[in-house]
């Protein structure tokens, strides 16, 4: 399981060091692709795998599957993180979230999400927590 946030720095060459908690977990190779909200996720390639799997059984007569699966994996690619940690965040990727220098990785559960500092900022605000937690109840997950 992926959890915590951690704020980073891109370098001159555009690479994000992975927070060292998530690296064990991810893997070398791993899957990043447009995420909600407007932040990346990132799987280790079994979750990945299990989510393809999943994916083939929809069916693709219903509009909004097809529409969804090519945002999802239209814009997937693999990547690697090098000796030192780090990894290179493909153009398409760093564009769709917004990522300029400033980094937020925040682990939540079976993937990681890679938000722009700013829009971590804007996106993480938790006013609405309270109603929030009374609908994920009726879904059965109270705490």
């Amino acid at each position: 399981m992926f959890m915590g946030e951690y704020s980073h720095n891109l370098d001159a060459k555009n690479r994000l060091i992975m927070p060292a908690k998530f690296r064990e977990q991810l893997g070398e190779h791993f899957v990043a692709t447009k995420g909600l909200d407007g932040c990346l996720f990132v799987y280790p390639l079994s979750e990945w795998q299990t989510i393809e799997e999943k994916f083939r059984e929809i069916p693709l007569t219903t509009k909004d599957a097809r529409k969804f699966s090519r945002f999802f994996f239209a814009g997937a690619a693999e990547c690697d993180i090098d000796k030192q940690g780090r990894v290179l965040i493909p153009g398409n990727l760093k564009e769709y979230a917004g990522i300029d220098k400033e980094v937020v990785s925040v682990g939540v559960l079976n993937r990681i999400e890679i938000w722009s500092k700013e829009r971590w900022t804007t996106e993480g605000t938790y006013d609405d927590m309270d109603e929030i937690a009374e609908h994920m109840a009726e879904l059965g997950l109270g705490i």
